[in-house]
């Protein structure tokens, strides 16, 4: 059976030529063309969604962040325009990527193709790293303080789940842009910086350890 892929884009023309080229590759449709429809699609587990940023009722990114936290496939936004400020809102929304419109069928299935790659490698790695009262579940994705969990959005883990297997190592921040987003180009430390803050203020609920370390003038690294 095929990937599931869930596209919301209140466009018809758009829904149905992605419908239709995705389709004919044999993977299995979802549709929506607003918001609240594309929450209800989502309770479907798709592999991958597709979001238009500018649904009516509820935008993309208010989607996004809705179920994020419950939703754990890739993310890719559909949008018009892009700009540092864009990309900042929608990756702490937690999306994965961006294409913008209008896209070639090719670049968009090329970016599917290799989230969808990227998301079984993490699934196949079903390890468990204990340091010392903190639990990274990496099968399950999911963080531990002793009994206690600390629930994470999906690019939170990704960036636990880089850091703690290369504990030592310093990571800057573009490499870590490049590594949990996936661009092969210069990244946004404004995104990797936010992101690290709010790991680190969930975590300093339950501990003044700081598991990650800035180095300063160079990036961040797990704690040995």
């Amino acid at each position: 059976m095929g990937y599931q892929i869930l596209i919301a884009d209140d466009e018809p023309d758009i829904v149905s030529m992605i419908s239709t080229f995705f389709s004919e590759k044999g993977y299995r449709i979802l549709t929506a063309q607003n918001g609240p429809e594309a929450l209800r699609r989502a309770e479907q587990n798709p592999d991958m969604i597709l979001l238009d940023v500018g649904m009516p009722e509820m935008d993309g990114l208010e989607v996004c962040e809705r179920i994020r936290d419950h939703v754990s496939c890739p993310i890719l936004f559909l949008t018009a325009r892009i700009e540092d400020a864009d990309k900042v809102k929608g990756f702490s929304a937690g999306g994965d990527d961006y294409i913008l419109k209008p896209f070639s069928l090719a670049e968009l299935d090329a970016r599917i193709r290799a989230h969808l790659r990227r998301e079984a490698r993490r699934q196949s790695a079903a390890r468990v790293k204990f340091a010392g009262q903190l639990t990274v579940d990496f099968a399950e994705r999911r963080l531990f303080y002793g009994k206690q969990e600390i629930i994470l959005t999906k690019k939170e883990f990704d960036i636990i789940e880089l850091l703690s297997q290369h504990p030592g190592q310093v990571f800057d921040k573009e490499r870590i842009y490049e590594r949990v987003w996936g661009y092969d180009k210069e990244g946004s430390s404004g995104v990797v910086a936010e992101h690290i803050r709010r790991i680190r203020s969930k975590m300093a609920v339950y501990t003044e350890k700081w598991y990650i370390e800035t180095v300063w003038g160079c990036g961040y690294k797990w704690s040995k």
